[in-house]
């Protein structure tokens, strides 16, 4: 095994000892050879460990690290990147399996664009009978998103990078201060930081990687990854890059009427909501007015509210969650006159 290899695979695991041998397994039959496995048994009581150990026992690219007490994925996941040798950090999941290019696609990926910070790959969802419409809505959205330009205008509506797929640049990690510990997706703040440090993201474009979906996912049982965490997360990230614009929110809804109080909480006060619900328009909501699109011909708001845009253009912000209204809303900004992402944003 080489003194430096080319890949080091970060892989957290806890009481996983039903799928891990089916994870490392698909490591092993990596066409790219050049990587070591970074292993953090997080404290697990089921037999993890010790088929870990026998992973490594009989593989030198496994290093297995034994904690004695549960710390959690961004505990296990720094520690892991701490240890790692190589310039490329890739991700794995205890519980899902790597196709045999995946690891070669994505260094390649990285390796012929300086600028990018992560690459990830499609992804599919198993097993068949755990799939529900909504999951294969979202797994359709993330697979749909290749390019630098597609995953930039999609970053705050959600996580446009599946976690356990991507490949990072340590350069890249390191920049932006490693995982960090809060009341939120921990891979959704580490990608709206490289976002707002420079860093791109893309994918390579074929499923590359098997996605376990189950009741006891993460993503499903800690309150980290519910609605409102996300929410609070690009907030977090936002609101510093709001307080000097004047913001309009599209949507005087369920969803833009909880993104006006988000921002009201970080000190940005909305100007003015817009709908195209008549019975909406006209009135207010949350004490500000409710407005037709047709108030922002021309890219601006209405005199009588833009005192605040005197020296910044405003921004609007788009707040409506029903599927497919995304699209129709950015189609109508853009004759409208406004440019995505230097004047308008979708956070659903």
């Amino acid at each position: 095994m080489p003194a430096t290899p080319q890949v080091s695979v970060l892989l957290p695991a806890r009481d996983a000892a039903d799928t891990l041998g089916e994870a490392l397994g698909s490591l092993r039959a990596q066409t790219l050879t050049d990587w070591e496995c970074v292993l953090i048994d997080d404290g697990s009581t089921d037999g993890t460990g010790e088929l870990a150990d026998d992973y490594a026992r009989r593989d030198a690219r496994f290093h297995v690290v034994h904690r004695s007490a549960p710390a959690g994925i961004v505990a296990a996941l720094n520690q892991a990147a701490a240890l790692a040798r190589a310039p490329w950090l890739a991700r794995q999941d205890a519980d899902d399996r790597s196709h045999p290019e995946r690891l070669a696609r994505s260094v390649t990926a990285l390796r012929r664009d300086a600028r990018l910070g992560a690459v990830a790959c499609g992804v599919e969802l198993f097993p068949p009978e755990m799939i529900t419409p909504g999951m294969q809505a979202y797994v359709a959205w993330l697979n749909g998103l290749l390019s630098p330009v597609h995953i930039e205008r999609e970053i705050w509506v959600e996580s446009p990078l599946p976690h356990p797929a991507v490949i990072m640049r340590r350069a890249a990690l390191v920049d932006c201060g490693g995982y960090r510990d809060g009341d939120w997706p921990e891979d959704y703040d580490l990608w709206l930081r490289m976002h707002q440090a420079g860093w791109r993201f893309a994918k390579v474009p074929e499923v590359l990687y098997a996605w376990r979906h189950h009741p006891r996912r993460l993503t499903l049982v800690d309150p980290r990854y519910r609605p409102e965490a996300f929410l609070e997360c690009k907030l977090c990230h936002l609101a510093p890059l709001l307080r000097e614009r004047a913001v309009v929110i599209w949507g005087a809804g369920r969803d833009g009427k909880r993104l006006a109080r988000g921002l009201r909480r970080h000190d940005v006060s909305p100007l003015a909501f817009v709908d195209i619900d008549p019975h909406k328009i006209a009135g207010t909501r949350l004490g500000l007015p409710v407005l037709a699109p047709t108030a922002l011909m021309g890219g601006n708001v209405p005199p009588d509210l833009a005192a605040r845009a005197a020296e910044a253009r405003p921004i609007v912000l788009v707040a409506v969650g029903t599927r497919g209204a995304r699209g129709l809303i950015r189609a109508r900004l853009r004759e409208l006159g406004w440019s995505e992402p230097a004047d308008c944003l979708c956070l659903h």
